[in-house]
């Protein structure tokens, strides 16, 4: 009877072991990154693709919400931006605009666009670098095109903001400013660099992400200049920007 009791306890014990170590390595598991696809077509057209953090699960439930949230707000017909709002309520709030929109004018031709391409753009053992590529057509002339950098802490999954990652923003001026001027040049012979940042002194962009060259500065369309002058990006090697960062990117 002894013996039996002793099995059955060893079992128990035995099964809890294997279920914390099973739990534990979810838990601690290394952040890592799958493909994940949006599309639908029944009215407006909607094209979504972006990475899902997976691994350590309150990292990547983290890092998931702030990129979906992210996503969401890209398509998102309101004014203001919004915290709480899931990608799927952010698709049936624009096909339900674009209803609207079909309804006060029955005779258009016109189909509302959303496509959206999302990837790791570089990723360490510490940081990983998601670019957003969007573009929005509700109309008009053109569409919205843009792009974003969303560097995620990976021990975290918190987003970092720009001061996060630039120790002194005006030294790192002087370091970017000679690589700005090597993309850029004014579009006549009267307009100066002042022109470009509307009358202000040179800006550091929005947008700064990173790829295996280094740091990338990246203006979106009216961010300087005109729609003329399109999107500017330069990239500043790692050898030179480091010492400028909070962050170690290797």
């Amino acid at each position: 009877m002894f013996n039996k009791v002793a099995i059955i306890l060893n079992k128990t014990y035995l099964l809890i072991i294997v279920f914390l170590i099973i739990f534990s390595c979810k838990k601690d598991a290394p952040l890592s990154f799958t493909d994940e696809a949006i599309e639908t077509s029944d009215q407006a057209l909607i094209t979504i693709n972006y990475p899902k953090a997976v691994g350590n699960e309150a990292v990547a439930d983290r890092v998931n919400k702030t990129l979906e949230n992210f996503l969401a707000n890209e398509i998102n017909m309101s004014e203001k931006q919004d915290a709480n709002l899931s990608l799927s309520d952010a698709i049936k709030g624009f096909e339900k605009e674009y209803e609207t929109f079909k309804e006060d004018f029955s005779d258009t031709t016109q189909q509302w666009e959303a496509l959206i391409e999302s990837e790791v753009n570089y990723e360490t053992e510490s940081i990983v670098c998601v670019v957003v590529n969007s573009y929005i057509d509700t109309g008009g002339a053109h569409g919205n095109s843009h792009v974003t950098f969303l560097n995620f802490d990976k021990t975290t999954g918190n987003l970092l903001e720009n001061d996060e990652i630039i120790k002194d923003e005006e030294l790192f001026k002087q370091v970017a400013k000679p690589y700005f001027e090597k993309v850029t040049k004014p579009l006549t012979d009267e307009e100066s660099e002042q022109d470009l940042f509307f009358g202000e002194d040179f800006q550091l962009p929005e947008n700064i992400g990173f790829n295996e060259n280094g740091v990338i500065l990246l203006y979106n369309v009216y961010e300087i200049a005109s729609y003329v002058q399109g999107v500017t990006e330069f990239t500043i090697p790692y050898d030179e920007a480091k010492q400028f960062l909070k962050i170690d990117l290797e």
